[in-house]
């Protein structure tokens, strides 16, 4: 009879002549995958690195060598994550699983690593025709049209939506609505196409209360159709133009599908950049300034490969030490007296009373959603009246952009399920982890 086998050795045994990953090894992909589906954040991309891992591991003809080194590029990915995932208890998981594999097929820590599956770049273009004098320039190539550039069985683009506007209120492109701090230079979006930043400055001398003073947009190099671009606004600066003073995409074939459209001079500036399907809405409202943009959810997730930044509002919403709960912030100034009044030292602004907070954001917003508690918000904090039409434009452009018109208005309650569904994604996370751990330990005896 053969001595027992240790369970160090079982774990070989079951890889077979291949390579294979074993019922084990699948077991603990599983228990990751379990861990991640129900909570997986849109701050912590760890699951980016387990796709890639179980691509590289389906291959039946991996050798126990090519495993390690799967393995260790497992690894570096997940460590790239360290800080966007800090807390995350799936990514967590993920780490301790990969190390203890690494131990059981006695992989060493250092050696190669598999590099990303580099994308196959699409075939180029035809030239574009030769334009005679009696030819007026299109909008370019049908790859300069982002909906045209679909193919005819792709399923129709899911158009998302980000709004950023008053002391500054936050609509991310998952719908979650948030009250932000963020004074200084904050970034809303980075893609593969596109940058938008933004710069909040001080309602008041010492105010708590910030508002965005200047914002700049950078548009990429695309292909044939734009030259890199930048739009700057600022305070009484609201320009019609691209920096270097053009309006399109340059002197490319489909230079069209980018234009800066002025719709109210100093006060409402459209970018349409239909290379990206994306639109962009820019105004001064008072002496600040709001941002409106559509974009096609592709776009939108377009990161470029290995940026591990976490601080793209529009996408990953503000950092939990800059929200503000101004559910808290109301009840308080609806507790206070009813003839109390704030002091303001700019002539431009007036004191508020939470009930003329209320009766003022009621004139341009009946529906006393997250739109209309953000202007009662911004008049009790800054008591400058222009939030309220702030508001009421940010409002406008959700209805012009939005794809989806029952998600126009957002409640309290619907920010409140949110909040508690994350809570139950949280025991979910537990409770798999739980299992997994069961289930790896029965495979293990």
């Amino acid at each position: 009879m053969q001595p027992p086998r240790k369970r160090s050795e079982a774990g070989w045994m079951v890889m077979g002549e291949g390579g294979r990953p074993s019922a084990l090894d699948a077991c603990r992909v599983l228990a990751v995958f379990f861990a991640l589906f129900p909570s997986v954040s849109l701050q912590c991309k760890v699951i980016k690195c387990t796709t890639e891992y179980l691509a590289i591991t389906s291959n039946s003809a991996l050798g126990e060598e090519e495993y390690c080194t799967a393995l260790r590029a497992y690894k570096s990915c997940v460590g790239r994550l360290a800080r966007s995932c800090r807390g995350d208890l799936a990514y967590h998981s993920v780490q301790h699983g990969i190390e203890d594999l690494m131990n059981q097929k006695n992989c060493s820590k250092e050696g190669p690593t598999f590099q990303p599956h580099a994308r196959t770049p699409p075939p180029p273009p035809p030239p574009p025709p030769v334009l005679t004098d009696s030819q007026e320039r299109s909008d370019g190539l049908e790859v300069c049209h982002y909906e045209r550039s679909l193919t005819r069985n792709s399923a129709p683009p899911n158009y998302t939506h980000c709004g950023f506007f008053g002391d500054p209120h936050l609509r991310t492109f998952g719908d979650d609505f948030q009250t932000c701090k963020v004074e200084g230079a904050w970034p809303l979006i980075h893609n593969k196409f596109l940058s938008v930043q933004v710069t909040n400055s001080p309602v008041l001398p010492g105010s708590l209360a910030t508002a965005t003073s200047k914002l700049t947009i950078i548009f990429r190099n695309f292909q044939e159709c734009v030259e890199q671009k930048m739009y700057h606004a600022e305070t009484d600066d609201l320009p019609a133009a691209f920096a270097d003073g053009s309006k399109n995409g340059g002197d490319r074939y489909g230079a069209n599908t980018l234009r800066v459209v002025e719709k109210a001079p100093g006060q409402h500036v459209e970018i349409q950049a239909k290379y990206i399907g994306t639109t962009i809405v820019v105004r001064q409202v008072g002496r600040y300034l709001t941002f409106a943009v559509r974009m096609p959810e592709e776009v939108v997730n377009s990161v470029e490969e290995g940026d591990t930044q976490d601080l793209y509002l529009c996408l990953h919403g503000c950092p939990a030490n800059q929200r503000i709960d101004f559910r808290n912030f109301r009840a308080r100034a609806a507790e206070a007296t009813q003839g109390a009044s704030r002091t303001r030292g700019d002539a431009g602004t007036q004191g508020f009373t939470y009930k003329s907070a209320k009766a003022k954001c009621k004139e341009r917003l009946p529906v006393e959603d997250l739109y209309f508690q953000s202007c009662v918000f911004d008049l009790l904090s800054s008591g400058d009246i222009n939030f309220t039409m702030a508001a009421f434009y940010a409002f406008e452009d959700v209805k012009m952009l939005h794809s989806n018109s029952n998600r126009y208005h957002i409640y309290e309650k619907d920010a409140l399920s949110s909040a508690a569904q994350g809570g139950k994604h949280f025991l979910l996370v537990l409770v798999f982890n739980l299992l997994a751990i069961l289930l790896c330990g029965a495979a293990l005896l």
